[in-house]
C-alpha cells in the first residue's frame, strides 16, 4: 500500500491583538455597562490589526496576565482622571471621573513599558501616559489657561471639525510615523498636560504652545496624542498613527 503524500503544512500570518481601553456607563435601566467608541475598533481593524476590548474592574494579576498576550495597546479617550493623581485643584469641576478606570490603565501601561509594548495614547490616553509617568494636567484650560485658544469644540461642533494646526518636532516618532511636520486637527479637551512628565519628550504643541503629542524615547513605539485621529480617518496622515502601532505590534 503506497503511503498518502504528505501536504505541505500552510502558516496564517497572525493579525497582531490590540487591546483596546473602555469606559463605564449606566445603562437606561441604571446598570453599569462597559463602551469603547467603534471608531477605534474600526481603525485598528482597517490597519490589520485584531481589536480586542479591555473591560474594567479586573485585578492586578489578570491585568498583567491579559497585558502579555497583547501585541499592542490603544488607549483611548474618555473623563476625565482623578485629579489626586497628579495634584490638581479639587475646587475645579472635572468630568466623567471614574476611578477604577484611572486603575486599570495606569496598570496596564505600567506592563505595557516593563514588556515594550507598542502603545498609542489618543486624548485621555496621552493624560493617562502623562500622569502615570508622574506628570500632571490643567484640571480645565478654560480656567487655569484662560490666555490659550480654545480646545474645547465638542460637541458645538462636530468631531472631525479641524479646529488648529499641531506642530510636529522633526525626527521625532510622531514625525516619522505621520510624515508631516504640520498638520491641522480636531480638538475636543478641556485638560492638558501641565507640567511633562520626567523621561517623556513632547513631540507636537498647539499654536499656544499647549502639548499636543508627547512620546517614551526609550519604548519600541511609546507615543501619544490629545486629537482624536480615530475621527478622521478620510487623511490618510491619521490613519498612519494606526497603521505604525499595528506595525510594531506586528513586530514583536
Amino acid at each position: 500500500m503506497q503511503r498518502a503524500a504528505l501536504r505541505p503544512v500552510s502558516f496564517v500570518s497572525m493579525k497582531p491583538l490590540i487591546g483596546i481601553t473602555t469606559g463605564r456607563e449606566e445603562s437606561s435601566q441604571g446598570y453599569p455597562q462597559l463602551k469603547a467608541a467603534e471608531a477605534y475598533v474600526q481603525t485598528i481593524a482597517n490597519a490589520g490589526g485584531l481589536p480586542v476590548l479591555i473591560p474594567l474592574g479586573l485585578d492586578e494579576p489578570l491585568l498583567a496576565e491579559l497585558t502579555g498576550r497583547l501585541d499592542g495597546l490603544l488607549l483611548t479617550g474618555g473623563g476625565d482622571i482623578h485629579p489626586r493623581h497628579y495634584g490638581g485643584s479639587s475646587e475645579i469641576e472635572v468630568m466623567r471621573v471614574d476611578e477604577d478606570r484611572d486603575r486599570v490603565e495606569f496598570a496596564l501601561l505600567r506592563h505595557a513599558l516593563r514588556d515594550d509594548l507598542p502603545f498609542l495614547g489618543v486624548c485621555r490616553g496621552l493624560q493617562v501616559v502623562n500622569v502615570a509617568l508622574g506628570g500632571s494636567l490643567y484640571v480645565d484650560l478654560a480656567t487655569e489657561r484662560p490666555e490659550g485658544i480654545e480646545h474645547r469644540y465638542y460637541p458645538d461642533w462636530p468631531r472631525e471639525h479641524r479646529a488648529h494646526t499641531v506642530n510636529i518636532t522633526p525626527g521625532s516618532l510622531l514625525a516619522r510615523t505621520l510624515g508631516a511636520s504640520q498638520i491641522q486637527v480636531n480638538s475636543l479637551h478641556h485638560q492638558g498636560v501641565r507640567e511633562l512628565a520626567p523621561g517623556l519628550v513632547a513631540s507636537a504643541v498647539a499654536p499656544d504652545g499647549l502639548i499636543e503629542g508627547l512620546e517614551v524615547p526609550q519604548s519600541r513605539f511609546g507615543l501619544a496624542v490629545q486629537w482624536h485621529p480615530e475621527n478622521l480617518q478620510d487623511d490618510p496622515v491619521m490613519r498612519a498613527l494606526f497603521a505604525g502601532l499595528v506595525q510594531a505590534a506586528g513586530g514583536r
